[in-house]
């Protein structure tokens, strides 16, 4: 075995958002002990949430940071292990077993492997953007648009997610602006047929060719404007860098009282092309889904995954919690059913042959 193993563990889970962690709970819980490595994102999304008002159980709404933290503890509690890291790479052995290599060059082997890494959500860049998250900015309509009741709202994208994103939020907007950096829309045509005919209510207002250069405000106070640029043929930004058509660019300030961005997502896999599991075109991870047990597994044996990084859709943290725990008990019966079979695998500490996790018949 390669030396710089650090142990092998029953079950690894890479991400600590609440898929990654509701998964933990389920797993230490059924003495899987289970190490659940961070990622570059702690906590996932939901730490950018100053309020979550939407998760069962709070009526008076929790923080994103202390539900995560909360639910921390509660994993810990019954035995699951987390850790700092970043996981480069994981990678099918001889045996059936994984193996999980993180850029600090620690390396672990595993038995299973859910995927919890999630996605993350595009953003542009903008000054104001990285102090502003949280405090008017959003990536999430569902999550926080309640909050902004009666106040402009600035919408950024021009595909499917900006038209529902817009849509939704004219529950709760004085007026949904959309700013779009071309004249037409990517959306499907039954979005756009629906946005237009809020257009014709007076409830949404379509900024085409416009993009966001910057966002004002404090985190105290939240959003009281941003900068837009215009040009009539699309693409101002580009056009303003370019000296030739800079003066054809307007550049003004608006006024709206939150932002959110509907600009994408990217589905954190990177980290799983060495065991070639099957992607979708947007390279969310597919799973076998279905009715019946076993719905978050993978292509590959023993690779079950969970939340955002499978969900395209939803992309809530009480469905992402709903993942981790099917996730939990997919790997769960897996392992058992390898147990009963004989097949665990049986690691040795470094230099020593000793045993360093559990093997078959030890659970």
């Amino acid at each position: 075995m390669d030396s710089t193993v650090v142990e092998h563990r029953r079950l690894i889970i890479a991400g600590t958002g609440i898929a990654g962690l509701t998964a933990g709970i389920y797993a230490a819980r059924s003495n899987n002990e289970p190490l659940i490595v961070e990622g570059d994102e702690p906590g996932g999304q939901l730490t950018l949430t100053t309020d979550v008002e939407n998760y069962p159980g709070f009526p008076e709404g929790i923080s994103g940071p202390e539900l995560i933290n909360d639910m921390k503890q509660q994993a810990t509690k019954f035995g699951a292990e987390t850790r700092n890291g970043i996981i480069e790479a994981v990678a099918r052995e001889e045996g059936g077993h994984f193996r999980v290599e993180l850029t600090d060059g620690d390396v672990y082997t595993a038995d299973a492997v859910i995927a919890a890494s999630g996605a993350s959500a595009r953003t542009l860049g903008v000054p104001g953007e990285e102090e502003l998250m949280g405090y008017g900015l959003s990536t999430c309509a569902t999550c926080d648009g309640a909050f902004f009741r009666g106040e402009d709202m600035l919408v950024v994208g021009g595909g499917d997610a900006a038209m529902e994103e817009a849509n939704f939020l004219t529950k709760f907007a004085d007026t949904v602006y959309i700013a779009h950096r071309r004249e037409e829309f990517r959306a499907e045509d039954v979005w756009i047929d629906r946005i237009e005919e809020k257009v014709e209510a007076g409830e949404i207002e379509l900024l085409l060719n416009t993009e966001l250069t910057e966002i004002h405000g404090t985190p105290e106070g939240g959003i009281d404007r941003v900068t837009l640029v215009e040009h009539p043929e699309g693409h101002p930004t580009a056009k303003l860098d370019d000296p030739a058509t800079a003066d054809e660019v307007e550049t003004y300030e608006f006024d709206v009282g939150a932002v959110f961005y509907a600009i994408g997502h990217t589905p954190n896999t990177g980290y799983l092309t060495g065991v070639d599991v099957e992607l979708d075109d947007e390279g969310y991870l597919r799973t076998q889904g279905g009715r019946g047990g076993n719905q978050t597994a993978t292509g590959v044996e023993g690779l079950f995954g969970a939340g955002d990084v499978v969900d395209f859709h939803y992309q809530q943290a009480v469905t992402a919690a709903g993942m981790g725990c099917q996730a939990a008990i997919d790997a769960d019966e897996y392992l058992s059913e390898r147990e009963r079979a004989g097949e665990l695998h049986r690691a040795e500490s470094e230099g020593e042959g000793e045993d360093v996790a559990v093997v078959e018949g030890d659970d």
